[in-house]
């Protein structure tokens, strides 16, 4: 059997995996809220004398940099490394992979109903594809046919430089420089920087916070959650928080499609994360996502023809942790 989990600054998720039903169905799984906990470790052990079930090895998908084994989540304070990991839940070894890198992995193995079509378009066989993900973080990564099997890469592409595309874009950059200094995707394209966006919109007069929303905000332990949901409930509508999302999209869809160009993603893009699959009626309403994707100057035509799909799955991260474990454990016997 094999632990695997997705370990994010938000919720730790954990399942154990049997090779008789495969990465796909855990035999047991359970969400923690991370930030209760002081490592990775307390949750790990509490999570196998819960189930009270056997497990030879053990792979993390963790959203940060890992590093010869060692990792740090980006948004909160623990530090993992393997050979710890392996001698403190007492397996054979312990696997640590970028959080992406899981998304990726899972990606070959999602069927139609794990995905929703955001563009259509014309995959190539063998083309390489990449996996954006906006959670609480942003994640980047992408995938290359070897000749036998798709292989992953994670990335930290996220971090990169903001790259505005239009006005009010310029604005929003200009606005967090004088706050970040320097100004990744991240900032503004992810469940962190969904109130960077709010509140430069806010400052800047293009929509007035109501009353009402004001003082849920002031009450909120995750603002995110609040501009989101103010921003698709068609029963209370908020001009701000639509503008908010609207802006996210569009940011997301023109990230998407630098990431596209830079691995030359013929084989598709996959959107992944948790916050899409939640803001879908804004994401889906009318050109904004995909024009937004395809407008690359003299390489539009070229984004054209590439298909984006949106990962409904919702344990995609840990399907792709699994994939990860049972892959190194098959690689002993060839």
């Amino acid at each position: 059997m094999l632990l695997a989990g997705d370990i994010g600054g938000t919720k730790t998720v954990l399942g154990v995996f049997s090779t008789e039903l495969g990465p796909r169905q855990p035999v047991v799984e359970k969400s923690y809220p991370s930030a209760d906990y002081g490592s990775l470790e307390e949750i790990a052990l509490s999570f196998l004398a819960e189930t009270g079930l056997p497990v030879e090895s053990a792979v993390f998908g963790v959203a940060g940099p890992v590093i010869q084994g060692r990792a740090e989540i980006t948004n909160l304070p623990w530090v993992m490394e393997e050979g710890h990991l392996a001698e403190t839940l007492r397996v054979r070894n312990a696997r640590l992979i970028n959080d992406l890198d899981a998304i990726a992995n899972s990606v070959p193995h999602l069927g139609v109903e794990d995905v929703r079509c955001l563009i259509p378009g014309e995959a190539v066989e063998g083309g390489a594809i990449a996996v954006i993900a906006p959670g609480t973080g942003l994640g980047e990564a992408f995938l290359t046919w070897d000749g036998n099997r798709y292989r992953p890469h994670a990335s930290e592409g996220g971090h990169a430089s903001f790259a505005p595309s239009d006005d009010l874009q310029i604005g929003l950059l200009t606005y967090l420089m004088g706050k970040l200094g320097h100004v990744s995707f991240e900032r503004v394209c992810s469940g962190l920087g969904i109130p960077n966006i709010y509140e430069y919109l806010k400052a800047t007069g293009e929509a007035v916070e109501p009353d009402w929303l004001a003082e849920e905000l002031a009450l909120a332990s995750d603002p995110t959650r609040v501009i989101v949901n103010a921003g698709i409930d068609p029963a209370r509508r908020c001009e701000l928080c639509e503008l908010t999302l609207d802006v996210f999209v569009s940011i997301l869809g023109s990230e998407a499609g630098n990431l596209a160009l830079k691995v030359l993603a013929t084989g598709g893009v996959y959107v992944g994360g948790g916050i899409p699959p939640r803001i879908l009626p804004r994401l889906i309403h009318g050109e904004r996502f995909a024009t937004a994707f395809r407008e690359k100057g003299r390489f539009t035509d070229v984004l054209s023809q590439v298909p984006v799909n949106l990962i409904m799955h919702p344990r995609a991260a840990l399907v792709g942790a699994a994939v990860r474990g049972f892959a190194e454990v098959l690689a002993k016997y060839e």
